[in-house]
């Protein structure tokens, strides 16, 4: 570690929790991995040069500075999620000017909502009589319409309409599976798990009215809904763990505990961990996919690898189709660090392999709650070599002002802070992009964090920072509506 703590008091802002390696040329492709036979290397902070050649390392014992046990109460977050009946379903698998009036509210809608609507690398092109949530696209990448749907407590579906101020939920008068699979199509997922109908305490609501390819191009704002009963959605069965018993200051995880953990390698090692949200997508942190060398922001020269316990007994690889960068992603700050991908055939989930659930648009964690980071990282500050094992700690979500009081002012409204003050707990090189994750009180979990970066790992008032995923669920949506399969 090189003068970190002497480079945070003179203003500079610290790296993220990620393999800071930069090959001069783009890396060769490479056949399909089953075993890994040697320890990926992890790289210390600071190193902005490319490596030396990299010869078989020794495998180093794991170091965990703390062995406590935990029992499964003890995982149990205060998140409440109100559910009522439900009913399953299945489906498959002046230009100028009016662009800068788009741009305004773009912007007003990413500061209320999280909502972008630029694309990966250029601001979509919309004609000037785009008219946002009408359901017909009009702007080049279809911004105008990948905004208009979001979920409220209890999977609750709202819409936002070119007639609506706002999101209002639509009415389960009427409301059918049909209707439940086109929707979750829509939103780029596969088909639909389940939709059922819960009591609402809006006073306007959404009608089922008319043919549209959209839900948003389907309704009509009313008044009236009997009994105020409104739809609730699933898409996917996510959140559910497949083992019920109970990093740094961490322990192994037990195979099916974490079954949306997905380890991502770029040129044949661990480099970064994500989540799976989706058939088709995966949630992790911007910075692992750095635009220098350009190398790694093609798809081709990585793989993902889900339901993973060792690096030496890897799974058949997927692949990455699109890697979807969040378009305000600022390297220097670590601002919007979080990063789609979309891969190139569907996951088919099993019992080692499932996907974790998004919060809620209004669903908060709280200070104090207890929570989850897992990870493939190192399990001690300054050690060359990444875990074999898939490591769990269960760490505390830390009040933000406290946080940046302890970072001085490096702490964003958009980020989260998660560990013990007191130190032991925490990801550290090789965790990030991967998942902090919390409980409700029926079981599921919930992707609240993406590992980003620290000072150190478990350092004392060094707590881990995470990119706050309840910040961007629209942009996520949004795009995996954008890139529907």
């Amino acid at each position: 570690m090189e003068n970190t703590e002497g480079n945070i008091v003179n203003g500079e802002n610290p790296p993220p929790y990620y393999l800071v390696v930069k090959p001069s040329d783009p890396p060769p492709s490479y056949a399909n991995i089953d075993e890994l036979w040697e320890t990926p290397p992890v790289v210390p902070y600071y190193i902005n040069e490319p490596l030396p050649p990299v010869f078989p390392p020794h495998v180093a014992q794991r170091i965990i500075i703390t062995t406590e046990q935990y029992h499964p109460d003890q995982r149990r977050s205060s998140l409440v999620v109100i559910r009522h009946k439900k009913a399953r379903c299945y489906g498959g698998s002046g230009v100028s000017a009016f662009i800068i009036i788009l741009i305004g509210i773009a912007l007003w809608l990413g500061v209320r909502y999280g909502i972008t609507m630029m694309s990966r690398r250029n601001m979509d092109t919309c004609p000037s009589n785009t008219v946002i949530c009408d359901g017909h696209v009009d702007c080049k990448q279809g911004s105008d319409e990948t905004i208009c749907v979001r979920f409220g407590a209890g999977n609750e579906l709202q819409v936002m309409t070119s007639n609506s101020n706002g999101f209002l939920p639509i009415c389960y008068d009427d409301w059918n599976q049909s209707l439940a699979t086109q929707t979750c199509k829509q939103l780029g997922f596969r088909g639909c798990y389940q939709y059922g109908s819960l009591t609402s305490t809006s006073t306007s609501f959404l009608f089922v009215s008319q043919s549209s390819d959209t839900i948003q191009g389907k309704v009509n704002v009313s008044t009236s809904c009997p009994d105020k009963e409104t739809v609730s959605l699933q898409c996917t069965n996510c959140g559910l763990s497949q083992s019920s018993s109970r990093i740094i200051g961490g322990d192994e995880a037990d195979p099916g505990q974490w079954p949306w953990q997905v380890s991502l390698h770029f040129q044949g090692s661990h480099v970064c961990g994500g989540s799976v949200i989706s058939q088709d997508f995966i949630v992790s942190a911007a910075h692992c996919f750095p635009s220098d060398p350009p190398a790694w922001q093609v798809p081709a020269n990585w793989r993902v690898y889900l339901g993973v316990e060792s690096q030496y007994m890897l799974p058949a690889p997927q692949y990455i189709a699109d890697i979807i960068i969040h378009e305000l992603y600022n390297p220097n700050t670590h601002d919007n660090d979080i990063a789609l991908l979309k891969l190139t055939q569907p996951i088919n989930f099993t019992g080692m392999v499932q996907p974790v659930c998004l919060p809620a648009y209004d669903q908060v964690v709280l200070a104090d709650t207890e929570c989850w980071t897992t990870g493939f990282g190192t399990t001690e500050e300054g050690e060359d070599h990444g875990s074999i094992q898939l490591m769990e700690v269960e760490v505390e979500i830390i009040d933000r002002s406290l946080c940046n009081t302890a970072y001085k002012g490096l702490i964003s409204n958009d980020m989260l802070c998660a560990g013990d003050m007191n130190g032991g707990k925490d990801a550290c090189q090789g965790d990030s992009g991967g998942p902090l994750v919390c409980q409700d009180d029926d079981g599921h979990w919930y992707l609240y964090g993406v590992t980003s970066w620290g000072i150190g790992c478990g350092r004392v008032n060094r707590p881990g920072v995470y990119t706050d995923v309840h910040s961007y669920v629209a942009w996520i949506h949004s795009k995996i509506e954008e890139y529907r399969p």
